[in-house]
């Protein structure tokens, strides 16, 4: 029964993974200062302990806190953590900012869920309304470790899928490669993507279309253009569409939008999300 520290046990993720871990044979130990995150665990029937409780023997120690926080908590957890004992994060921001505070002891452990994907063969209705997954929805993970080797890989993946349960496949990944994937490639470029087509949805709307009208054409519409770029099905887009999508393109996308994957924009990205601001 290794134990984990889970930092910000109270919170959104953090109950997320309580949720998971409590079903586990992990030894779990909750730290969390806030008095509504307490309130959390004492409805899921746990209680908080102090910092230095929870660190005292534990094999594995969980920063479940927000992204401009990362730096001072660590700072604070570091230090007093078991020789030989894992930090495990959950983003590669702060990671890959080069923030955290390290020692050469302490291997660094960074993991973060795919989420289930758009198109999959769930049956159970709870499964298919689980976007983030970790609930009902089976989902890959990504993880990335610095120090350690693979035994310490392997003892941290094990708990990364029990964190993250139910997990289809785990990818290892660089902290690097992470970063790619997060900020860069799902946040800046596609999340950024998927708040202009609500906003054109929106648009619509303002203009006279009826709402609902609206939503079912636009749903219908991502729908088909996703399974065509992604080949998940043999119909090509029309020679009408292709010559739209780069009407489109050309007023829409900066022609050197790629730049976004170098190496200093991508660290940053990752700075932006850690200092809290643009």
């Amino acid at each position: 029964m290794a134990k984990v520290a889970l930092f910000g046990a109270g919170g959104k993720m953090g109950c997320r993974l309580v949720d998971n871990l409590v079903r586990t044979t992990y030894e779990l130990a909750c730290v969390e200062p806030s008095e509504k995150g307490r309130e959390n665990l004492r409805a899921r029937g746990l209680s908080a302990s102090e910092p230095s409780a929870a660190l005292a023997g534990a094999e594995f120690v969980v920063l479940a806190v927000p992204d401009v926080a990362l730096e001072a908590v660590s700072k604070e957890v570091v230090p007093a953590m078991e020789p030989g004992a894992i930090l495990v994060v959950l983003d590669p921001a702060a990671a890959y900012a080069g923030v955290l505070a390290r020692r050469d002891d302490v291997p660094l452990f960074v993991t973060h869920p795919c989420h289930p994907p758009l198109w999959r063969e769930e049956t159970d209705p709870e499964a298919l309304r689980d976007f983030f997954g970790g609930i009902k929805a089976t989902q890959p993970i990504v993880c990335a470790i610095d120090g350690g080797g693979d035994e310490a890989y392997e003892r941290a993946e094990a708990l990364a899928k029990a964190m993250y349960a139910p997990v289809s496949r785990s990818h290892r990944v660089t902290v690097e490669q992470m970063a790619i994937l997060e900020p860069a490639m799902a946040e800046t470029v596609t999340a950024c993507c998927c708040t202009i087509i609500r906003e054109a949805l929106d648009e619509a709307v303002a203009r006279g279309v009826p709402p609902e009208a609206a939503r079912d054409f636009m749903m219908g519409h991502v729908s088909i253009p996703l399974a065509i770029v992604f080949g998940e099905i043999g119909s090509p887009f029309s020679d009408g569409a292709k010559r739209i999508i780069e009407y489109g393109r050309k007023r829409l996308i900066q022609p050197d939008w790629k730049r976004l994957f170098e190496p200093e924009s991508v660290l940053d990205q990752v700075r932006t999300i850690v200092r809290g601001g643009e």
